[in-house]
């Protein structure tokens, strides 16, 4: 298994309108192979940074299943026009 996180910077005014759509496309992400779970986060010190925390099987069901679907655009469409600059996004492996 291992553990998608992105760090998105959203505009500043835009943060309850990036919620929304996090919420509305989460289910792009679910319909997935290989997706385990997922959960965004909100700065406190920083309220217009979140954070994204994906569990995947694979990196490929995180890179191919889901950013080479359909859903990737769809997903896109919904949270990218929040953004204040692109995400940083890397893949972890979790320790035994």
């Amino acid at each position: 298994m291992v553990l998608e996180i992105a760090q998105f910077e959203i505009t500043p005014g835009a943060e309850e309108a990036f919620e929304a759509a996090y919420v509305e496309g989460r289910a792009l992400l679910a319909q997935t192979p290989g997706f385990r779970d997922a959960r965004m986060t909100r700065g406190v010190e920083s309220p217009s940074r979140f954070v994204l925390l994906v569990e995947w099987d694979t990196v490929e069901a995180h890179e191919v299943g889901f950013r080479g679907s359909d859903r990737f655009p769809a997903w896109r469409a919904l949270i990218g026009p929040h953004f204040a600059e692109p995400p940083v996004v890397e893949h972890f492996a979790y320790l035994p």
